[in-house]
């Protein structure tokens, strides 16, 4: 793999495109100013434009002569008037290839003494994507001949092409610039030197710089010299002593629907479009512009005007979803410009009392300074004096102490100089091997902040803790250790999936070093947008082209597909927070970082504490694995573990990997039910002890299953070939690991199953508040929605089987059903259900997350819901709606009764399904299935990927 796309790197080197110190002491200015800095240290060509709509106009009085400036100025103008003008509209979209094409061919037209010159030029130097981005190619083809005098020069002179080349971070860029460094020309040469300096995204080309050094180029070396000192960190301004920001308060929690709603998926993509739908909901002390469409864009500028970036402060903020669409609508209101990166923004500050792990690692990875502190004391407007040495913050108005803090780790502050925790791991790894290259020690540690070694040496490892360590290639992981463990396996949904796309193209990449990425289209298939099937047609592709796999619309959820590609004990992420493996760890993630482990192989992890949650005793007559999810809440509130109080949250999962124990013989798929479930939690992981039998039965169904992919034309079938390999390498020798006996635990829960004698489910609406049926029994419901990736194929049985035995002709109720895939469909067909659920009423949805995420088909507004659905957010699956989350079967009753049942009415209900239980449970096994056995016969697995499957079961 790596060997193939080294090699399509090399072939395109051929054509010029492969992707290939200031004082430290501590002044004291504001936010603004600093990042002011940070861009001035940039290599620069022209200043970086602000990114209100009116700066992208013409200030040319005559006609425009440019027919592509004259239809820019009217997407200008379209842009300039959404939001009624508010925060002067929002900026234009990045010019696409087409664009950035025609706009070369005016370049190439017009003479230097037009008055439309200088724009067209201002145009293609800010407005372009960087990476490998398909306009960055078409830009970077044109200063690539440019600069090698391959074309003449017209207003772009080739030491300017160079200086462009060189704002283009990384990818196609880089190989122009490498081929100079042994031109004639010493201009030129000293030129993209200077620009390699500061570009980290080289690759391969690193080895093409150090070839050159090695044959005694002198610019060669000044570039590793550079590289080596890390100039391209150490130019950059030091964090200063004290940051002054205007406080921007959202009381009580703050979830990622709330920053990135789920109905406006479609436009996330689009930073500045997504961004005016942040907060559009009204709340205490939210006054959106427009409800439920448009935030609160006056009260945004109306802070703005102290003349203070602003910092988001709330009292527990980004839980849920693993949205960094979420950080970048923050960013774009309180962030700063990034120089030739159209509309996205960096830095900025974000405070919480509490802040959920993936949100805090989006905030990072973007730049920004994430701070968890009390924030009893800070209130909307004020003006603040942040002390991020000290960690104190003073207000201005008493030059009073009103909360202190530390920050979570030591190398925040570098994340924050650096410009983010990828490009500062990209520098590090840079900078090492420049120091290699050159015959020295390959430390850094002279430069920057390295992560500190916890002192303490656990007596045992967990099984997340050993599960890490074999990533690493060591025992186990201690909780606080920095690692960056291999990355077996990437998962990337659609309406993250196009922002991951971006990433991987800002860091340049053209093949996945991860062993297996996986692309899904199961939340937008139902209902598509035109921007939808735009995705549906083009993301494929670029996956597949990359070496990753490609579902395709209508195929389900991607967990369900997901989880069937899992090697045991080994770790991944996805770009949806329940990505929660029942075999292995994950560690869900923004599209950022999602993107990082997809192109390198590896992710970043401080390793987290773990908390134990050990079963005892036997499930109860009429109980299901829905309601154990429920009682791990349940019970850590009775513990006062947990609390529902927004305000001084305490929440003993938050940020830790949830470790389950005492559940062995569970299947692969009931065992999926608790892991996914980890993420109401705000887990950072979660792992699920399972004896070596169920596992073994899962993964001779899902090598099958894989096979017949391949038959039906899935790709890239290398990829889905080394996965199979890895799989029966796996099955020849089976093995699972196990946690210590002596392992340590920042907390143990024992949850007695003989106590729990009837139904637990989340209260409208917030997944952590638990109660007993008994307790919320009579409650009117309105709809119910039976489907998620937090069902399977029984738990639709088992409802149809209730749904039979109706004694009423209709349901009081309206009732969504959505299986997760296409086979479960199918097979729920075969077998009659789908007949139950159509003469019932129920609406059938396509295969997906339907109902769950709120972006597609919705409940109605107000309404009382029973739903199965993963987590229960305000106005997540209707607007003001109530929703309970519950078992697929208490969905079911209630969906006959018109209310919450009382547990006797349950209990009545649930004989029917008890009596047929091993009919009703029976999974999915692929090897079972003639169709799937028939074609997976037909599919060899060729030595080569045999081969491969061989060195990275070693690892």
């Amino acid at each position: 793999m790596l060997g193939r796309i080294r090699s399509a790197r090399r072939a395109a080197s051929s054509l010029h495109l492969t992707p290939g110190s200031s004082s430290n002491s501590r002044s004291t200015v504001s936010a603004a100013a600093v990042h002011r800095q940070l861009l001035q240290h940039r290599p620069t060509v022209a200043p970086a434009l602000p990114s209100s709509s009116s700066h992208f106009f013409s200030t040319t009085t005559a006609p425009l002569s440019s027919a592509f400036l004259k239809s820019y100025d009217e997407h200008v103008a379209e842009r300039a008037a959404m939001a009624n003008g508010k925060l002067g509209g929002i900026a234009p979209k990045p010019l696409d290839a087409a664009q950035t094409a025609t706009l070369i061919e005016e370049l190439r037209a017009v003479s230097a003494s037009s008055p439309e010159a200088d724009r067209l030029v201002e145009l293609l130097s800010h407005r372009v994507p960087p990476g490998v981005d398909e306009a960055a190619y078409v830009k970077a083809a044109y200063l690539s001949a440019v600069a090698l005098g391959k074309e003449s020069p017209t207003l772009i002179s080739r030491l300017r092409a160079v200086e462009l080349l060189g704002t283009m971070q990384g990818g196609y860029n880089v190989g122009t610039l490498v081929e100079l460094l042994s031109g004639d020309d010493a201009e030129l040469k000293a030129s993209a030197a200077h620009q390699l300096k500061h570009t980290l995204l080289v690759f391969d080309a690193f080895h093409d710089v150090v070839e050159l050094y090695n044959g005694g180029n002198e610019a060669a070396k000044e570039v590793l010299e550079s590289w080596a000192a890390a100039e391209w960190f150490t130019s950059k301004p030091d964090i200063p002593e004290k940051i002054t920001v205007t406080v921007f308060k959202v009381t009580g929690e703050t979830n990622t629907d709330d920053l990135s709603p789920a109905q406006d998926a479609w436009s996330r993509p689009d930073v500045p479009l997504h961004a005016l739908a942040m907060l559009k909901n009204a709340r205490d002390g939210i006054v959106p512009e427009k409800d439920g469409e448009i935030g609160p864009l006056g009260q945004i500028d109306e802070l703005l005007q102290k003349g203070h970036p602003l910092a988001y402060v709330g009292d527990v903020v980004g839980t849920g979803s693993s949205r960094k669409s979420a950080t970048n609508s923050v960013l774009w209101f309180m962030g700063e410009d990034i120089p030739y990166v159209p509309n996205m923004k960096t830095g900025g500050v974000c405070i919480g009392g509490k802040i959920a792990p993936i949100f805090f690692n989006t905030m990072e990875d973007s730049g920004a300074l994430p701070i968890e502190m009390d924030v009893s004391d800070l209130n909307t407007g004020d003006v603040v004096d942040i002390f991020p040495y000290e960690g104190e913050v003073v207000d201005r108005a008493c030059d009073e102490v009103i909360a202190t803090f530390e920050l979570k780790t030591n190398v925040l502050l570098d994340e924050v100089r650096a410009g983010g925790r990828i490009p500062l791991i990209i520098g590090r790894g840079i900078t090492s091997k420049a120091r290699v290259a050159l015959g020295r020690d390959a430390s850094v540690a002279d430069t920057f902040n390295l992560p500190v070694a916890p002192t303490d040496t656990p007596k045992g490892y967990s099984l997340a803790q050993k599960m890490v360590g074999k990533a690493c290639g060591v025992d186990g992981v201690p909780p606080g250790q920095y690692c960056e463990p291999t990355m077996t396996t990437v998962g990337s949904q659609d309406t993250t999936g196009p922002m991951t796309r971006d990433e991987l193209k800002s860091l340049a990449c053209l093949g996945f070093s991860a062993d297996l990425v996986m692309q899904s289209f199961c939340h937008t298939a139902a209902y598509p947008k035109p921007v939808d099937v735009v995705t549906h047609h083009t993301l494929p592709d670029f996956i597949q082209t990359r070496g990753g796999v490609s579902l395709r619309p209508g195929d389900g959820i991607i967990h369900s597909w997901l989880n069937r590609m899992l090697v045991p004990d080994t770790v991944g992420t996805g770009g949806d927070s329940h990505t929660r493996f029942p075999l292995g760890v994950s560690f869900p993630a923004g599209s950022g970082l999602v993107a990082f482990a997809a192109a390198t192989g590896v992710f970043p992890l401080d390793m987290p504490e773990s908390v134990l949650v050990r079963f005892t005793g036997t499930m109860q007559p009429g109980i299901t694995l829905r309601d154990l999810v429920q009682a791990i809440p349940y019970t850590a509130i009775q513990n006062g573990l947990l609390t529902i109080e927004k305000k001084g949250k305490k929440n003993v999962f938050s940020g830790r990997v949830l470790e389950i124990e005492g559940l062995p013989d569970l299947k692969c798929e009931q065992a999926f039910e608790l892991s996914d479930a980890s993420a109401e939690r705000s887990a950072a992981g979660c792992t699920i002890k399972l004896n070596k039998e169920p596992v073994i039965e899962y993964l001779q169904s899902n090598v099958v299953m894989l096979k017949w992919m391949i038959s039906e034309g899935y790709g890239d079938p290398r990829t889905l070939e080394r996965r199979i390999a890895r799989m029966e390498d796996w099955l020849a020798n089976p093995h699972l690991m196990e946690a210590d006996d002596n392992a340590e635990y920042a907390e143990i829960i024992e949850i007695n199953m003989d106590e729990i004698k009837e139904p637990i489910l989340a209260l409208p609406n917030d997944p952590d508040a638990s109660a007993l049926l008994s307790e919320v029994a009579g409650d009117k419901i309105d709809e119910v929605f039976i489907g998620s990736c937090m069902t399977n194929i029984g738990h639709f049985r088992a409802a149809g089987k209730l749904l039979a035995d109706k004694k009423s002709a209709t349901l009081p109720t309206r009732l969504w059903v959505s299986p997760p895939t296409k086979m479960d469909a199918a097979q729920l067909s075969e077998e009659g259900y789908y007949s139950t659920f159509g003469t019932a009423g129920a609406r059938m949805e396509m295969p997906g997350c339907s109902l769950c995420m709120g972006n597609q088909a919705r409940v109605e507004p107000g309404c009382t819901v029973v739903s199965t659905s993963t987590r229960n957010f305000p106005n997540r699956l209707g607007q003001g709606s109530n929703v309970y989350l519950a078992s697929a079967e208490l969905a079911a009753i209630a969906s006959i009764e018109g209310k919450l049942p009382t547990v006797d009415e349950y209990m009545s209900y649930m004989n029917t399904v008890d009596a047929t239980a091993a009919d009703t449970y029976r999974y999915l096994n692929f090897d079972e299935l003639p169709e799937f056995v028939e074609a997976s016969d037909k599919v060899e697995i060729s030595d080569e990927m045999r081969e491969a499957a061989k060195k990275l079961s070693i690892l």
